[in-house]
């Protein structure tokens, strides 16, 4: 099997590469965490000039995505850099739901704006009670005539304070941890009833806790079918689960490279510590946990189109493996440095939170081992 990029690959991973180097450094970053907004408009629009946010779509619905390699490509450059833009929530997350849910006027109303840099999506699923149980809903949805009363609450939405609209998902018939009886619903961020509270998680991003109180949305807002949007629901988390995965492909070689640098320069008896033997061990370890890393995130791209259950189990397996390997090079990359490794000064810290919450997002190595063995 050939895995080696193809022309029009190259050319985004280039191009996403120059922007990183050359607009995104560290202290760009510091600056924008610390921003009111915690992101910057100008750069997203960039990324749609750039046709990042195009990849992620059919051409039928306007981009140009071929494969899931496409978005690979993307989200491993941008955690070179760290970006904090809400790309996966808007771009990933919204074509997996629009592509394969939404209805032919949803999609030619929406796709064109999130394409154009214009709209920018977030996905409230977690529940304070649900641990990592995409089923475990108790925000409900009560139909009302031709529309839909929504009511509960929603913990760390990532990326809902930039949000225009919400993908929400709601229990509309059944039990709390029904698998059926699950409806999920497109919502306008500034509707009536919606109230955020918003916050900066460790890493550095924007997320809220977001609570509904009898807000009313039309049945027309519905993506995919009514009471059975679990599996679409799985799908789009699955994609998310990769794309995540090839976001810390980005920060574990950065880390990487980060502390073979390091040892270069840094003396100890007078000659680099990188010539100690039991340092230069432990960097093989890393670059070995990264090369596992790299073929388990490929494995899970070209499954992503597969069956659910193989789907199901590459995205488990792959997501234990990015958990263990990311918390693993950071920890080791921040007792090599020393006490710098953690100091603000030093991007190393930046990479070392990212990845532990990376390690959470989705699911967990427990959570993700138990979901393995359900479906080996």
């Amino acid at each position: 099997m050939d895995f080696s990029f193809t022309e029009e690959q190259q050319l985004l991973r280039s191009s996403i590469g120059r922007f990183i180097q050359d607009q995104y450094s560290i202290d760009t970053r510091r600056e924008i965490v610390a921003s009111e907004t915690g992101w910057r408009r100008d750069y997203w629009e960039q990324f749609a000039e750039l046709g990042l946010l195009a990849a992620a779509f059919p051409e039928a619905d306007g981009g140009f995505f071929s494969s899931p390699i496409d978005t690979l490509v993307i989200m491993e450059e941008l955690g070179k850099g760290l970006v904090v833009e809400p790309y996966l929530q808007t771009a990933i997350l919204g074509s997996a739901f629009l592509c394969n849910g939404a209805s032919d006027a949803m999609r030619a109303n929406l796709i064109p704006s999130i394409i154009e840099g214009q709209t920018l999506l977030a996905f409230a699923y977690a529940e304070p009670q649900g641990r990592y149980n995409l089923a475990d809903l108790t925000t409900s949805a009560q139909k009302d005539g031709n529309s839909y009363i929504i009511n509960g609450h929603k913990a760390v939405v990532m990326g809902a304070p930039m949000a225009d609209k919400l993908i929400v998902t709601t229990r509309t018939a059944g039990d709390q941890r029904d698998r059926n009886g699950i409806t999920v619903f497109l919502v306008d961020s500034n509707v009536g009833g919606l109230s955020r509270r918003d916050y900066t998680t460790i890493d550095g991003y924007r997320a809220a806790d977001v609570t509904f109180d009898n807000v009313r949305v039309d049945a027309d807002a519905i993506i995919g079918e009514p009471d059975g949007g679990l599996p679409l629901i799985e799908q789009a988390v699955d994609a998310g689960i990769a794309a995540i995965c090839g976001e810390a492909l980005g920060a574990m070689k950065t880390i990487n490279d980060m502390t073979v640098e390091y040892t270069k320069t840094r003396k100890q008896f007078g000659i680099p510590i990188g010539k100690f033997q039991v340092l230069q061990h432990r960097m093989v370890d890393m670059f070995i946990a990264y090369e596992q890393s790299v073929s388990m995130t490929y494995m899970v791209h070209l499954k992503l189109e597969e069956a659910p259950v193989e789907r199901a189990k590459a995205t488990a397996a792959a997501k234990v493996q990015i958990g263990k390997a990311g918390r693993y090079i950071a920890q080791e990359a921040v007792q090599i440095h020393g006490g710098m490794g953690m100091t603000d000064e030093l991007a190393l810290g930046y990479y070392f939170k990212r990845l532990t919450l990376i390690d959470t997002q989705f699911g967990n190595v427990d959570h993700h081992l138990r979901r393995y063995a359900r479906t080996a």
